[in-house]
């Protein structure tokens, strides 16, 4: 990560956002990859799906996925603490 805010700009779906944030180019890179491929995925299970709802079944899934993910990191931190 670096101190200062730096405007990055990424392709999503065919359309161009400009983020601003202390999160690396890389990190940016990976997250922009990481939404095209599971936008693409939601487009070919459902192929009739429009934006709008293809957006919230991603950040659905992202939030799914968050929740799940620090569940994880809750139960691993009470279990170094018992220790």
């Amino acid at each position: 990560m670096t101190s200062a805010n730096q405007r990055f700009k990424a392709k999503i779906d065919n359309k161009t956002y400009t983020f601003v944030g202390k999160s690396s180019v890389e990190h940016m890179k990976t997250v922009t990859e990481l939404m095209n491929e599971q936008l693409n995925q939601l487009k070919e299970l459902s192929p009739d799906i429009d934006k709008a709802d293809a957006a919230i079944l991603l950040a659905f899934n992202a939030f799914s996925e968050q929740v799940k993910l620090q569940n994880k990191v809750n139960q691993l931190e009470k279990k170094d603490y018992k220790e």
